[in-house]
């Protein structure tokens, strides 16, 4: 018989050496898992900690939504704001007659009619307003500055059944 044929081998060694192996094993995943356990993770309670932005396709919710953060995304680089993109969104997302109506009210106002502000505001948030009329309205609210000085506007967005901005206003339309 040779040394490394399998008769020849002792069991009590192959046993050993599996149960070593176990131990091993089971050793160092209790010493990851008391690792891990050990390592501090940011507090999810924390809005930073975790982010999530969701949406639906066709729905008027979402869609002033994206037509928010992108405009303002355009227009509030300080250091390199894109107008084309701001006259694209325009196009894309408000009617013809509204868009004609809102370059009159910046005209007298001074003021950006999308946002009715001369500033970019640091956050915004979209809320559903149930249908009005024949449309749909959304609520945003705009939020400048922060801390105590912060200010919040809120406006009335009206998108008529076909998804394009009919109105956007400082009263509700219902």
């Amino acid at each position: 018989m040779n040394r490394k044929s399998p008769a020849h081998r002792r069991p009590g060694r192959r046993a050993a050496v599996a149960a070593g192996l176990v131990l091993a094993v089971g050793l160092g995943v209790s010493t990851q898992v008391s690792a891990q356990a050990s390592v501090h993770a940011p507090a999810k309670s924390s809005a930073a900690a975790s982010q999530s932005v969701s949406g639906t396709s066709g729905q008027v919710v979402t869609r002033v939504a994206d037509f928010y953060g992108a405009y303002i995304d355009a227009i509030g680089d300080y250091t390199d704001p894109d107008a084309t993109l701001e006259t694209v969104l325009r196009k894309h997302y408000l009617t013809p007659d509204f868009a004609k109506r809102l370059a009159a009210w910046e005209k007298k106002n001074g003021a950006d009619g999308v946002l009715r502000a001369q500033n970019v505001p640091r956050k915004w948030t979209v809320t559903d307003n149930g249908a009005a009329g024949n449309g749909h309205e959304v609520i945003v609210t705009l939020t400048f500055g922060s801390g105590e000085t912060a200010q919040k506007i809120k406006l009335f967005v009206l998108v008529e059944r076909y998804n394009h901005i009919v109105d956007i206003g400082t009263t509700s339309n219902r």
